[in-house]
């Protein structure tokens, strides 16, 4: 189990608890906790320098997003990585991604835009500098998810961006298990800049078909090059 000890305990959140979660959302997204690895206490307790009760605390917040399961006796896991949920998660991504995007380029004005071509520059910047796998980049992590965030956030439902960004979590597992398996990488920049084309352009049809392509190329990676590699339902 490879946890960094967290050197900043406000770092990333107004309470430990909040960075604990954080952390652990990141070691989980980036798959360096493996899909169904046991989440022991005491290891985790030590890593990170927290108490049992704010260990539970995070664990239990991620539960609830969908990336920690709990079985009982058997204590807390990373949730497991099934063909079943790749297929599930994409497929009620792709409805909700739909839906919130439809709703923020109607609704949006002048500053979405704004927000939405800014966190594009700010990827590209980060993407020039960069010498490695971005999936590995936490900085790029941060960019990319802010961007498309920025597509999504004049909807004006706090509800659906909820579960649209606990789908996304889902979902980033397995994109970084199609960027470690695939054997060439993907036009990411030239995906991103297109979307955000459309979408500033007010083409609800093309941002709609280009965000699905786009969600479901992952899952089409994963398929094609990791199959081998996703645990059997339990």
């Amino acid at each position: 189990m490879n946890i960094q000890v967290v050197k900043s305990r406000k770092e990333f959140g107004n309470t430990v608890a909040a960075d604990v979660t954080h952390r652990l959302r990141e070691e989980i997204i980036t798959c360096r906790l493996k899909p169904s690895e046991a989440l022991k206490f005491e290891p985790l307790r030590s890593s990170f320098g927290v108490s049992f009760t704010t260990l539970r605390e995070a664990l239990t917040s991620l539960v609830a997003d969908g990336l920690v399961v709990m079985e009982g006796q058997r204590g807390f896991h990373v949730a497991p990585a099934t063909l079943e949920d790749l297929i599930d998660v994409t497929n009620a991504r792709v409805l909700i991604e739909i839906d919130v995007l439809r709703q923020s380029i109607a609704k949006g004005g002048d500053e979405w835009e704004i927000a939405v071509m800014s966190a594009l520059h700010r990827l590209g910047k980060i993407e020039e500098r960069m010498s490695g796998s971005p999936a590995e980049d936490p900085s790029w992590r941060s960019a990319h998810k802010e961007f498309h965030q920025s597509l999504v956030g004049a909807c004006g439902s706090p509800t659906l961006l909820s579960i649209r960004d606990s789908l996304y979590d889902r979902s980033e597992r397995y994109r970084s298990l199609s960027a470690a398996y695939r054997p060439v990488s993907r036009d990411k920049t030239g995906e991103h800049r297109a979307l955000m084309l459309a979408a500033v352009s007010r083409d609800s049809d093309q941002a709609i078909a280009l965000i699905e392509k786009h969600i479901r190329s992952t899952t089409d990676n994963v398929i094609r090059y990791a199959k081998d590699v996703l645990g059997p339902v339990k």
